[in-house]
């Protein structure tokens, strides 16, 4: 009986060549057809048109296509954006003649290179002060808010003893570095004193410190809390701000020679959920990411040092979030280490119809399996050891390969 055709999904150059040794092709004909099997769709901004017009003929004599705005090919527009449409051999060949041509192409070819350089090598681990953290597989940041207002958690680990005994407890579950937050973020939070935030934190730290080998990151947008916390022991620093709030982070960090997470968010705490309107939502927080390191970068911050965080919750919406969720691969353009926040979030409480924020993890195990396919590499959680599963997991099933260290 004659076996029906069947769907492949080939998503990287490493799969394709898979396929083609499975049945067999010979190793010149993988190395010339592997790049073929893998589509790539790359957004340019503001091409001139004169450039457009030449992406266009390139494209199309290479196989593939290049989308423009109604109007550009008689350049009766200033600029356009345009859409390169091909495999991955047809962008390489591009690249290669672009660096004959005029108009900004060349600088443009070296643009794409680099993207498709750090989509097929992503970063192998993240600097901290004093640390390196292998990026081998993904890695589990606990939560540890010593706060009385957080929106899961608030006032249960406010006690050095009580916020001791749940780092230990997460330590043992599998945790790989441990994030301590003195200061709510949750929508409509008040802001509090650089000082409350150093006495709530700064403690907590220094206990970690002499009682435990794991990495600290501690989550402020304040400089002078961060300059306490480095000073405690901390080797990271989440700042929810992205290095947006305050202008003295970036030599703060610099100076203790730590490793920074820049956040995406829109305002203060208090007001972010005001506007969650966005005309181009992934490319807004690219740009802003972008933003911040580049600001880390000239302060001094190596960029081994930098990961970054889409900023789920953060001014954006349910709808929002999971466009955010089901586009995460698109942040791999900034080629730095990519962590995700959605413990127990509202946006899974309301796709779920579950108010109760600790009633929330299936629903954030979701996000962690499918933030592992899509990319992410750090995972903020309050809930480690079930995090750590599914994230190993899934994990496994793309390709990572089975871990088989113990606790």
């Amino acid at each position: 009986m004659p076996v029906p055709p069947r769907l492949l999904r080939v998503e990287d150059e490493a799969q394709a060549r898979g396929e083609l040794f499975r049945i067999g092709v010979d190793p010149a004909g993988i190395a010339r057809m592997a790049p073929k099997m893998v589509g790539r769709l790359i957004k340019l901004r503001d091409v001139s048109c004169p450039a457009a017009n030449i992406l266009k003929q390139e494209m199309l004599s290479l196989g593939g296509d290049a989308a423009v705005s109604r109007g550009s090919v008689a350049c009766s527009l200033p600029t356009t954006d345009v859409l390169l449409i091909g495999s991955l051999k047809q962008i390489r060949l591009l690249v290669e003649r672009l660096g004959r041509q005029p108009f900004g192409l060349r600088e443009q070819a070296a643009r794409i290179s680099l993207l498709l350089e750090r989509l097929e090598y992503p970063p192998t681990f993240l600097s901290g002060r004093g640390l390196r953290l292998e990026l081998d597989r993904p890695r589990i940041m606990g939560i540890l808010n010593v706060t009385p207002d957080s929106f899961s958690d608030g006032g249960r680990y406010l006690s050095l003893s009580a916020a001791l005994e749940r780092a230990h407890e997460m330590e043992r579950e599998g945790l790989d570095l441990i994030d301590v937050g003195g200061e709510s973020t949750r929508p409509g939070a008040p802001e509090i004193s650089p000082q409350e935030e150093i006495d709530r934190v700064v403690p907590v730290v220094e206990a970690l410190a002499r009682e435990t080998s794991c990495p600290i990151s501690v989550d402020t947008s304040k400089s002078a809390v961060a300059r306490a916390a480095l000073a405690a022991g901390a080797h990271f620093i989440n700042d929810v701000s992205g290095l947006h709030f305050d202008p003295a982070m970036a030599a703060v960090i610099a100076e203790a020679g730590a490793g920074l997470f820049l956040m995406h968010t829109r305002g203060l705490a208090a007001t972010m959920q005001a506007d969650t309107e966005y005309g181009d939502l992934v490319g807004e927080i690219l740009e802003y990411l972008r933003a911040g390191m580049a600001r880390a970068q000239a302060a001094g911050i190596p960029e081994e040092a930098l990961a970054v965080d889409p900023g789920i919750g953060f001014g954006k919406d349910v709808a929002g979030n999971l466009e955010i969720l089901r586009r995460l691969g698109e942040f791999r353009a900034l080629g730095r280490p990519l962590l995700l926040g959605t413990s127990r979030k509202s946006f899974i409480g309301k796709v779920l119809g579950q108010p109760e924020p600790s009633r929330r993890l299936y629903g954030t195990l979701a996000t962690v399996a499918l933030g592992v396919r899509a990319g992410a590499m750090i995972h903020r959680v309050h809930e480690v050891a079930p995090a750590r599963e599914a994230a190993l997991m899934a994990w496994a099933i793309q390709g990572g390969g089975a871990v088989t260290e113990t606790l």
